[in-house]
């Protein structure tokens, strides 16, 4: 139910590299957050357990009520919200030390009272620690996307709403990219045939369930013709650095 190629599943092999490429951010987050902390679309709970261990209390939301009960089952000393957001809606001015929100903002309709909503619930001095793609490494229009940033367009989003912000970049190593460049090659060879460029051109909604299925196939295709660079990516294999320009995803750090 939750294993579109949008989500990546940890449990089917060949979304192995996307699957640790979003886990790579919740290890580093681990080890800067503390106190009070937000969540922003928790999703599957992919990184709840990793940064519960650094913090006093955690909250997670998201627009998923069935999802939101499970999580609650699974980490009952957590608290889940089902929301959909913006606004953050029954959250008080103030409240939170840290948020995380990782792969979220691209989904949302108004990303600026996304940005403005998220600064009101952070205390003062608080941190918002941010992912999401870089259009600039995208091989394709990603029709769940309602739109992707470069890296100056997310930074002077922020800082409408922020003091301070610390641009920096998830990348990989050898491996990764690797990986990146046989993807691109797959996905070429499907693209290929939009002769129209109707992926541009369509409204998304047309163009879900045709990207997914394309998605699924081009890494099927790149498990079977490599399986071991596909399952020997870990979250190891991705690093931070400030080159927020030439990155796979972004990692903003913005403090109130």
């Amino acid at each position: 139910m939750y294993k579109t190629t949008e989500i990546a599943s940890s449990e089917i092999i060949s979304d192995n590299p996307v699957h640790q490429r979003l886990l790579f951010p919740y290890v580093e987050a681990a080890r800067m957050v503390s106190g009070n902390l937000l969540e922003i679309g928790c999703g599957t709970g992919r990184g709840v357990a990793v940064l519960g261990n650094s913090v006093t209390n955690y909250t997670g939301v998201d627009k998923n009520e069935p999802l939101m009960t499970k999580l609650t089952q699974e980490y009952p000393d957590f608290k889940f919200i089902d929301m959909f957001l913006p606004p953050l809606k029954g959250l008080e001015d103030n409240s939170f030390d840290f948020i995380v929100t990782f792969q979220v903002i691209e989904h949302i309709e108004d990303d600026n009272e996304f940005i403005k909503e998220a600064h009101r619930v952070l205390k003062p001095g608080g941190k918002l620690i941010l992912t999401t793609v870089n259009r600039k490494y995208s091989l394709s229009r990603n029709p769940w996307h309602v739109r992707e940033y470069l890296a100056g367009e997310l930074k002077g989003l922020i800082l409408k709403h922020f003091s301070a912000i610390q641009t920096k970049g998830v990348h990989g190593n050898e491996k990764v990219m690797a990986y990146y460049e046989e993807n691109k090659k797959s996905v070429q060879r499907i693209t290929r045939f939009d002769i129209f460029n109707l992926q541009y051109r369509l409204p998304r909604w047309m163009l879900q369930i045709p990207y997914d299925i394309a998605n699924r196939l081009s890494r099927n295709m790149l498990q079977k013709t490599d399986n071991k660079l596909v399952t020997g990516i870990t979250y190891q294999d991705y690093f931070l650095n400030d080159d927020a320009e030439e990155c796979l995803d972004f990692f903003y750090i913005a403090t109130k």
